[in-house]
């Protein structure tokens, strides 16, 4: 029996490694995919998703040198998958952001001039940066809204966030900031967005069907930039998340693109794999293994779309928060994962 071994490159960033996969490179039938997260259980379906980019320009106006700048910090939030952990609730550094800077604007009278927030397209973002500008008079007021703003978001996530972390710094004055009504506009836009789960699989309700996140939000110099991520295991839902979406933003003047579009893995709970990872489990552990859907996105649906009579199953050791500062691998599943999967290499089914 040949064994191929398959690598795929930017799987983490847009999947462009599974879609330059030539439909012509692979001779096997049975592909064990090793980027599950959870040791003990199989994955025989995930969601399909869409990368979602905003962009805009905004008007600068020139700052007031009579204004002091405060640097505006969140950090410190778990973070995480947008899609194996997005059913969490877990705090967005930027919603949360969003309804600092609007008391800033509303009480201190501040304005925005540099907003980064978010890393990674496919994490839940736990940091968010703003620089504001306000009247020196009203840089004490602020802090003290600051101060108030972290006790409410400890209260509000105090079952889901271990830390929240809120402060200010005085900062350089900036040259520019945003002009009042492209801020309002754009500050609408952030609020509008829909990130989160947008509803469970009406036949599996502990999972979810779709969710966007948005993840990354640069402004700055004139120029914004939304980077978002919509997931549905359901095609007709994934298009209905887009089209929230872009209705949103191009209400504000946002120029809206789709790519990366991939599709859902439909589930084979026939498979031939899946029958063998069982046996093999349930002799090795003697346990049960759990067979399940992922709403996290895998490249199992591309390759499908490639090859679609594979046999496809994912499997992995068990690792918590990837994308985030605190990924982790829990070490005592990766020994009983790599002699389950030599275990089946060995008794793998001639097809």
């Amino acid at each position: 029996m040949d064994i191929e071994g398959l690598i795929t490159a930017d799987e983490e960033t847009g999947m462009y490694g599974a879609n330059d996969l030539p439909t012509d490179q692979l001779k096997g039938d049975i592909l064990f995919n090793l980027d599950s997260e959870t040791w003990g259980c199989f994955v025989v379906g995930s969601a399909g998703g869409v990368d979602v980019t905003a962009t805009r320009t905004y008007k600068e106006v020139t700052v007031d040198k009579a204004r002091v700048a405060l640097k505006v910090t969140i950090k410190g939030l778990k973070g995480g998958h947008s899609g194996l952990e997005i059913h969490e609730g877990r705090a967005n550094a930027n919603k949360l952001m969003v309804r600092v800077v609007t008391r800033l604007v509303d009480e201190c009278k501040a304005e925005l001039s540099i907003w980064h927030g978010g890393n990674m397209r496919n994490a839940i973002p736990y940091k968010a940066e703003t620089v504001v500008t306000l009247p020196a008079e009203n840089e004490t007021k602020a802090c003290a809204i600051i101060d108030e703003m972290k006790q409410l978001f400890e209260t509000e996530y105090c079952f889901v966030e271990n830390v929240v972390e809120l402060f200010a710094e005085k900062t350089a004055l900036p040259e520019k900031q945003m002009d009042a009504t492209d801020r309002d506009v754009v500050m609408k836009a952030i609020y509008g967005c829909h990130n989160g789960v947008l509803r469970m699989i009406p036949a599996i309700p502990t999972v979810v069907e779709t969710s966007s996140n948005l993840a990354i939000i640069d402004i700055e110099g004139g120029n914004i930039k939304f980077l978002m991520l919509a997931r549905s295991s359901s095609e007709s839902m994934k298009a209905y998340i887009c089209d929230t979406l872009k209705g949103t933003l191009t209400l504000g003047g946002f120029d809206v693109k789709l790519s990366g579009d991939y599709p859902g893995w439909d589930p084979n709970t026939d498979s031939e794999a899946l029958n063998l990872l069982k046996e093999l489990y349930q002799e090795m552990f003697n346990e049960e293994p759990i067979v399940k859907v992922d709403h996290a996105g895998l490249e199992c649906s591309i390759i499908l779309s490639k090859y679609p009579n594979m046999d496809v199953v994912s499997l992995g050791p068990t690792i918590r928060s990837p994308h985030s500062t605190s990924e982790r691998c829990l070490h005592a599943t990766v020994v009983p994962f790599w002699e389950l999967l030599k275990r089946a290499l060995e008794e793998v089914p001639q097809k």
